[in-house]
């Protein structure tokens, strides 16, 4: 059994306090100000700092494009099928790489991978730690956490060099339809096994929800005609025009996992990309969580993402919350981490000062209880 004492705890889910964290087997054992700490306890006294939650990136490509290794370490799109819903993002991890020794060094302790969006349909996502186990299998939290979908340029793009379909919004979606149309009949039929379609029934029998990429307003509108037409849970993802129609989002009841907001903007379709969006979107409402979709901002910045969205309008603790607790809710993994609750995973980060300030510094990272070891940038280089 583990003790935080002294610290100032920011459960998120409740109010701030000054007292203690108990940890024990690897879960938040109990927490609060006068806290009975037992005497077989190791004391850990983190006066004068903050207790917080782990980070959650809430979509990124860690492990799949992995940093600093050029084409080898890029295994984030198959490019030459539009219709990929069997591909498994865990399939791609590698859980040694640069990217994950950096998101412990910041703080972030669970990240929602998934495949990359040249594909119409192109694979599932899966929740995973950051550290703890050379084996991938042994850092998933929950496997898979959605069905990866994408409209607007990037799917059009790609099958228009190669002379196929899709290179239009419209074939994008309609290819979209017909495969869903299929899986539906299939399902109706139960005659015979197929492969792509077993990975597209979760998600028309409400088990998994579409996580749809989608920058424009129009893309993101039509991403959810497509999600009312056939009855699945929808999550937009990037959302970067979606200040443009929040009302529209909010009145449907459709969470958002936004950015990466620092990015520069390379395509037509993000080039209205600011911080204020995931503001407006939150104080109409809607859930708001937050991603650098790494390796496109490194993950060692997502705290950053946060500080930015406060400083263009988002209220300081919805902005907490998006890399926190609304992130795992998003995700699905909100009975394991996301907030300080008894039960839940002892994720928990001792930070110098504010969470969202620059100057701040993460001194300790709890995953599942036990202290990892950070590695400074220059170590990950030469280690």
């Amino acid at each position: 059994m583990k003790a935080l004492v002294n610290g100032r705890v920011d459960p998120i889910t409740g109010e701030e306090f000054e007292g203690t964290v108990l940890i024990e087997n690897g879960k938040i054992a109990d927490f609060g100000v006068d806290i009975e700490v037992p005497d077989e306890a190791e004391i850990i006294d983190v006066e004068g700092k903050k207790v917080i939650p782990g980070f959650i990136d809430a979509h990124c490509h860690v492990g799949i494009h992995e940093e600093g290794e050029g084409w080898e370490g890029d295994d984030t799109n198959e490019r030459y099928d539009p219709i990929t819903p069997h591909l498994r993002a865990l399939d791609g991890v590698n859980p040694d790489g640069i990217a994950l020794r950096e998101a412990v060094s910041s703080g972030v302790t669970t990240i929602n991978v998934g495949p990359g969006s040249a594909n119409p349909i192109g694979g599932r996502f899966a929740a995973i730690k950051t550290a703890g186990s050379p084996v991938i299998d042994d850092l998933v939290i929950e496997e898979p956490t959605g069905l990866k979908m994408a409209t607007g340029e990037n799917p059009k793009r790609v099958y228009k060099e190669q002379n196929k379909v899709p290179s239009t919004r419209m074939s994008t979606a309609g290819l979209i339809r017909e495969k869903l149309f299929e899986t539906e009949e299939y399902i109706e039929d139960e005659e015979g096994k197929d492969f792509k379609k077993e990975a597209l029934r979760p998600l028309l029998e409400n088990e998994l929800p579409g996580r749809i990429h989608a920058h424009r307003a129009d893309d993101m509108a039509s991403a959810i005609r497509i999600s009312e037409e056939f009855g699945f849970d929808l999550v937009l993802e990037h959302c970067t025009e979606g200040h443009k129609i929040a009302d529209y989002i909010a009145e449907k009841d459709i969470p958002v996992v936004y950015g990466p907001g620092l990015a520069a903007k390379s395509k037509r379709e993000n080039r209205e990309r600011n911080f204020k969006t995931p503001g407006t979107l939150s104080k109409k409402g809607v859930k708001v969580a937050l991603m650098t979709d790494s390796p496109v901002i490194p993950i060692k910045y997502l705290s950053l993402m946060a500080a930015y969205s406060v400083r263009e309008g988002m209220d300081k603790e919805e902005a907490l919350k998006a890399i926190t607790i609304n992130a795992a809710e998003i995700c699905g993994i909100d009975d394991r981490v996301g907030s300080i609750e008894k039960g839940k995973d002892a994720d928990l980060l001792v930070v110098d000062g504010d969470p969202l300030e620059l100057k701040s510094t993460v001194d300790r990272v709890f995953i599942e209880g036990e202290e990892i070891e950070q590695q400074g940038e220059k170590e990950i280089v030469e280690g």
